[in-house]
């Protein structure tokens, strides 16, 4: 902190005050967030206001901050720091010494008992409200006008009592003294008749005070909700233009250090402080991820690099493995595809209170919990497991690739694109029925044959297994771990995924990362992806990291961004991967690395210089309508699609997923209690069965999934179901009478 204090033009001059202004200016830290603590800032209090600003220079354009000392709470900590409270709202503050401290504290502790007298005069403290509307200022002074004629009624009739009131107590008087004389008659009628004076005005005391507040607490009411709706409305705003703020300084300065080849990319602040590098665009790291910078490389330097890369393809595969947006290779497949159909009956709207059913379920197991379809899409888990294979491309060009590195960057681009179909889609799979099986054949089309099979109900897993004539077997065991949290609900699936190339017979391994659905209480739901994908080839010990960063409201950076680096078996790396998980992945060379400046947190950064990015994936587009289809992409619509020869505990044939994708949700929900009651009195057979045998001290064995048999893994060592093999011989022979009759 000392350092960064001497690097500020005069940092030992303390606040300035300026004699009869009532104004107090100075540097101070201000605390910011965990990750960056405390910042320095230049304050500037006057006419009760506290404002901050990044830099003096800001004063004239950019505020990023105002603090109303009128209904501030000052609260003075230990070690120069003191806390202000307004609006809801705590800002911690540091200052040099404890004598700077306590000038602040006594300047602010003046600002705000010479602020307070001028609240009667303001409306608001800050200022820079606009005009009150013409109709609003009708309606307040009607309102004013009628407190004020029940003020009036209120003040005569607390004359009239007062007089009537006198009046009575002498006649009251009167006739104590009168006792028993012949005039008692007349004096005991004056003083009923005063009595009832009395009455009747203190009556209608009673009645214009009851008029009198009705009035004024049905207004407060109001004007309580409206201020607070104004207040709530300030601080968003005061947060969106602080946002605003930051980003158009970061683009001003960008623009300032290289106004001809600006492209819109955020610069590094250090981007000027090597001379070989002047051409060169910096991006820097977000706060939370990995610890490096990369450097796109000069053009000179791109042009004498590129006879190398080029030189590392193979004959047989184009001279850039990357994506092609100009190949014509994809149209002319197209037009060899079966034609698919490419819509489903639109979504029917619906309406049912998720906290009505989730207000119960806090903590819980979501695969355990007993919900309606309305909150489903017609699709089972095992066909969400199947839609990975979307871009199965990927894999296909990374069996052509001549080294493994190179194929590493397409794997990594093919576990992000899984993600891709899921932006929108915020409804819940169907949990399969106890040995439901899926099957996906696109042999003819893409080359790849595709079985899952639900192998546990508790906890759900599912095992999946792919091959491909394309040079390539994918299989995986996936079991779902679902919470709710009140808030949110976090689907987190344990296993992992395995791939194995055929030709070089590179074994990848790697899992898959967190999904969290917001807003479950109130507010639309969104979906987000966070956490690290570690990706393994098990074969050449190559090693890719892609981390998945978490929405933040406060990042200046792309919303859900993708980061990783690929490094080889020494662990050197070759490839900086970049991108977004719901739009497309790219991957940069890397030429050179060196060690960096420090960070905040003083961990040193890695500096990587790059050639140019080059497209790996990109997403493709939605199709039309789809947001009244479940937001299914292409792949999605095709998979509940019928198929003739399919086995009997195919997920397409399960009542209530193809009810609910007609659109007849009534029906769809008394076909799934029935099929989830029928696998309820399926378990306790099972579990009776299992007790007997305990009894009779025989071998107790569990259930047995049909196609897929749990073994060790050999190169992993793990404990996983394997695909055994006999299911498209099985739909050759139109033999399933070994499956079970689970719909």
């Amino acid at each position: 902190m000392n350092e960064l204090v001497k690097s500020l033009p005069s940092p030992s001059l303390p606040g300035i005050l300026v004699p009869c202004l009532d104004t107090y200016k100075g540097w101070l830290f201000k605390w910011t967030n965990y990750l960056k603590g405390y910042q320095l800032r230049w304050f500037v209090l006057s006419n009760g206001l506290l404002s901050y600003y990044r830099t003096q220079a800001e004063m004239g354009h950019t505020c990023r901050g105002t603090i109303p000392l009128v209904t501030a709470h000052i609260e003075v900590g230990e070690t120069c720091n003191f806390v202000l409270t307004s609006g809801g709202r705590s800002y911690h503050l540091k200052a040099y010494s404890e004598g700077e401290c306590q000038r602040w504290v006594s300047a602010l502790q003046q600002a705000k008992a010479n602020a307070t007298p001028l609240m009667q005069h303001h409306h608001d403290d800050s200022g820079d409200e606009g005009p009150v509307p013409q109709e609003d200022r009708a309606v307040t002074q009607g309102v004013l006008k009628t407190l004020a004629s029940k003020l009036d009624d209120l003040s005569t009739c607390n004359e009239l009592i007062g007089k009537h009131g006198a009046a009575l107590q002498r006649s009251l008087s009167e006739l104590e003294e009168l006792r028993g004389s012949a005039d008692s008659t007349d004096k005991v009628k004056a003083v009923n008749e005063r009595a009832t004076l009395f009455r009747i005005t203190s009556n209608a005391m009673i009645n214009a005070c009851r008029d009198f507040l009705d009035v004024a607490e049905s207004h407060s009411r109001r004007w309580q909700k409206a201020l607070q709706y104004e207040r709530e409305q300030r601080h968003h705003l005061e947060e969106t233009i602080e946002q605003l703020a930051k980003q158009h300084n970061s683009l001003e300065k960008a623009w300032r250090e290289n106004p001809t080849s600006y492209t819109g990319v955020e610069r590094s602040q250090e981007g000027d402080a090597s001379d070989e590098n002047d051409d060169a665009e910096f991006f820097d790291a977000m706060e939370d991820s990995p610890a490096f910078i990369t450097v796109t490389a000069s053009a000179d330097m791109q042009h004498k690099r590129s006879g190398s890369n080029q030189s590392m393809m193979s004959g047989g595969v184009p001279n850039d493995w990357t994506h092609n947006e100009d190949d014509t290779s994809v149209t002319n497949h197209m037009q060899l595809r079966r034609a698919r159909r490419s819509h489903i009956p639109d979504k029917p709207n619906y309406s049912l209170n998720l906290w009505s059913i989730m207000k119960n379920c806090i903590g819980k197991d979501l695969s355990k919990i007993p919900m309606p379809v309305n909150f489903n899409e017609p699709l089972s888990m095992l066909q969400r497991l199947s839609e990975d294979l979307e871009y199965s491309e990927l894999l296909d060009r990374a069996a052509r690739c001549d080294t493994s590195l190179e194929q590493m960057c397409l794997v990594a681009a093919f576990s992000v694109s899984s993600y891709s179909t899921t932006v929108h889609r915020t409804a819940k799979p169907f949990n399969p029925l106890l040995g439901e099986t899926y099957e996906l054949d696109r042999w003819e089309e893409y080359g790849y044959r595709s079985i899952c099979e639900q192998v546990s109900h508790h906890p759900p897993a599912a095992a999946h297994h792919v091959t491909s004539q394309r040079g390539w077997t994918l299989w995986q065991h996936i079991t779902i771990d679902s919470k709710f949290r009140g808030k949110y609900i976090s689907v987190v699936p344990l296993g992992n995924i395995h791939l194995k190339f055929h030709s070089s017979g590179n074994h990848y391994v790697w899992s898959k990362v967190t999904s969290t659905v917001h807003n479950i209480i109130v507010g639309k739901l969104w979906i987000d992806q966070s956490g690290d994908i570690d990706i393994v080839n098990n074969t050449t010990k190559d090693t890719c990291r892609l981390k998945f960063s978490p929405y933040s409201y406060f990042s200046r950076d792309a919303p859900r961004k993708v980061t990783g680096v690929v490094e080889d078996g020494e662990g050197t790396a070759h490839y900086i991967l970049s991108g977004t998980w719901d739009e497309k992945m790219e991957s940069a060379k890397i030429v050179d690395s060196s060690q960096g400046c420090g960070s905040s947190e003083g961990k040193q950064k890695t500096v990587y210089q790059t050639l140019k990015p080059k497209l790996l994936w990109k997403k493709y587009p939605l199709p039309d309508n789809a947001e009244n289809m479940h937001f299914f992409s292409s792949l999605a619509l095709t998979l509940n699609e019928p198929e003739e020869g399919i086995a009997p505990t195919d997920s397409r044939l399960r009542p209530d997923q193809r009810l609910m994708e007609a659109g007849l949700w009534d029906e769809a929900n008394i076909q799934k209690q029935r099929l989830e009651e029928c696998q309820r009195l399926e378990r306790k057979k099972r579990e009776a069965q299992a007790n007997q045998a305990l009894e009779e001290g025989q071998d107790i064995e569990g259930y047995q999934p049909l196609w897929f048999e749990k073994r060790t893994e050999e190169t992993t060592g793990e404990n996983t179901y394997i695909y055994r093999g006999g299911y498209w011989e099985a739909k050759d022979k139109e033999d399933w009478s070994q499956c079970p009759v689970i719909f």
